[in-house]
């Protein structure tokens, strides 16, 4: 038998693009890839991600602190704490904070590999900047992801 698994998120691997801050939960290590975890921290004022389509994997939201806007095909939609959103394989989308406090919320990825798309941005872009969306692609595009 298996024991359960602990993280505190003031302990988790933390990962800063320029302001936001990546915490990572479950990388997928616990649960033999099928599901991770992250909890994103947004200050206000945060630009959208480019808009993307995942081909492997669902990509859900559950917004904690905040408003978090998110896109989709055209739309916008202005998510407050405790509102879940879910972004299942082929759906195009992105999200932004472009409000005057911070948002987190809280996202999973199913199956888990994905979550090594923030680790190897971390090493694409210097010491925690902020990465241009150019950077972004070329990461992403290695977890069956691309622009939308």
């Amino acid at each position: 038998m298996s024991a359960i698994k602990i993280v505190a998120s003031e302990t988790a691997e933390t990962i800063m693009f320029g302001p936001v801050a990546v915490r990572i939960l479950e990388d997928g290590s616990n649960t033999d890839n099928r599901l991770s975890l992250i909890l994103s921290t947004l200050p206000p004022h945060t630009k959208p991600l480019p808009p993307h389509v995942h081909h492997v994997h669902d990509e859900t939201f559950y917004v904690t602190q905040g408003t978090v806007r998110f896109g989709t095909s055209g739309e916008e939609h202005d998510v407050r704490a405790g509102s879940y959103v879910v972004a299942p394989v082929g759906t195009p989308h992105t999200f932004s904070n472009p409000f005057e406090e911070p948002a987190e919320f809280v996202t999973t990825f199913t199956p888990g590999f994905y979550v090594n798309f923030f680790r190897d941005m971390a090493k694409a872009v210097a010491s925690g900047k902020a990465p241009s969306d150019e950077e972004i692609m070329k990461v992403i595009e290695h977890y069956a992801t691309e622009p939308a």
